[in-house]
């Protein structure tokens, strides 16, 4: 009886420690790009190519001709629509306020440096439309 509780406790355990490794791996990649996670409720996988995209994005607008948050964001709602489907949205900027409703699995809100950004995905309902 005995055993079976500690091999029960121990596989326990294993399955915890599964579940937080991917969460961990996301944590120090976001450190290592210098990236501060405020909340997500989002999978590891996403999470780190929101991180890598975003990264990548503010890298080529170290140039020059430095983008604005809004062609930032258009191009990380245009990423992830592609890759995900629609409908994703994104809000980028160095003060914002929000209140938003998003689909399970699907809510990021992330800082680098002075700015933030949330990415957060909705349902898509066709419409009903009545003919006269």
């Amino acid at each position: 009886m005995e055993v079976e509780k500690s091999d029960s406790g121990r596989k326990r355990k294993e399955i915890e420690e599964h579940s937080r490794a991917p969460d961990a791996k996301v944590a120090a990649m976001a450190a290592s790009l210098g990236i501060q996670v405020r909340s997500a409720e989002m999978s590891a996988v996403i999470q780190e190519r929101a991180f890598r995209y975003t990264a990548a994005l503010l890298a080529a607008a170290a140039t020059p001709t430095r983008r604005k948050p809004t062609d930032i964001a258009f191009s990380i709602k245009k990423e992830f629509d592609a890759a995900y489907g629609p409908a994703w949205h994104c809000v980028v900027g160095k003060s914002f306020g929000s209140f938003v409703t998003h689909s399970r699995g699907g809510f990021l809100y992330f800082s680098i440096g002075n700015l933030s950004f949330l990415l957060f995905k909705t349902a898509v309902r066709p419409v009903a439309v009545s003919v006269p």
